[in-house]
């Protein structure tokens, strides 16, 4: 039976290729798009088998998270240790570092062997004076008078330290100390207002004794030929600064003179016209300044 030509649909065009009814969007062009299709991961990657732990291995993975968390830790703690200092107001106060001055601050810082004064002589002169001998650090109960050691207790005294000096002419020696303390910081405000409102620092048998040095102008600088004095408590460092001052050729004073009066203008006292209360003074100060700047220094947390 012969095939029978049904004709084509009134919707194929007439090139004779079939034509997309009407509302149908015709599908991507040709060529094909450049990018290739997305295959599915699990299409083309073979998952591996689990395989069954073995005791060696748990035992060895065990051990690796044993050694980490224990390198983790002991790096933790260093660092702790490490940054504990800096970050610890305490240990960059003034009372720490001022109480560790005595042996960690070189003898030259805390006493130079020259020192200057500019205007701290009478009448607004200026003084030299030069370290003769630095004695050795100790206790307070041999460098001072039983009453003063008695005053001084309830601060504590941790170390002393002393230096004898003589001015430019070798006319006058004398020595500057620094004692320090145990105390905290109201121990020390408790001394310092103590000795303001009784007027310790003025007081006779409260003078710091000299510290002789042999073969030099001070080598007959003893109790008897103390002349003026000074006492300063500090209240920012744990330290009391004090300085005592005699005459160089080893002369006896009957009447010892406070800095604070041989300074006085018309003063008529031996101590007071020798101007050795500017020596105990000036020098008093002086250390005290170098000592406030060194502990400042220390003080300062590095950046």
């Amino acid at each position: 039976m012969g095939a029978v030509d049904l004709g084509a649909p009134p919707w194929w065009p007439e090139g004779g290729g079939p034509a997309a009814p009407p509302g149908h969007r015709p599908p991507h062009p040709y060529p094909p798009h450049p990018f290739p299709a997305e295959t599915p991961s699990e299409t083309t990657t073979r998952l591996r088998p689990v395989r069954s732990r073995s005791p060696f291995r748990a035992a060895a993975a065990a051990v690796c998270v044993v050694l980490g968390l224990g390198l983790i830790g002991g790096a933790a703690t260093g660092s702790w240790l490490i940054s504990d200092s800096s970050a610890d107001p305490a240990a960059h106060s003034t009372y720490t570092v001022g109480r560790a001055a005595w042996h960690s601050v070189p003898v030259d810082t805390l006493f130079p062997r020259t020192l200057k004064g500019d205007g701290a002589g009478p009448g607004g002169s200026d003084r030299v004076w030069t370290r003769l001998a630095v004695a050795p650090d100790s206790g307070c109960a041999t460098a001072l008078d039983p009453l003063l050691l008695k005053t001084v207790r309830p601060a504590g005294c941790a170390r002393l330290l002393r230096a004898t000096y003589t001015d430019a002419t070798s006319s006058s020696v004398t020595t500057v100390g620094l004692l320090f303390t145990e105390g905290d910081t109201d121990a020390m405000r408790a001394l310092s207002t103590r000795f303001t409102d009784q007027h310790l620092d003025a007081r006779t048998d409260l003078m710091p004794r000299a510290y002789p040095v042999k073969g030099t102008p001070a080598a007959g600088f003893g109790d008897r030929q103390r002349a003026s004095w000074s006492v300063h408590v500090l209240t920012e460092v744990p330290v009391v600064v004090f300085a005592v001052s005699g005459f160089a050729d080893g002369r006896a004073v009957a009447t010892p003179q406070p800095a604070a009066r041989a300074m006085v203008r018309n003063a008529t006292t031996a101590a007071a016209q020798a101007g050795l209360g500017h020596e105990a003074k000036g020098l008093a100060d002086l250390v005290e300044r170098g000592l406030r700047r060194t502990v400042a220094e220390r003080t300062e947390k590095p950046e």
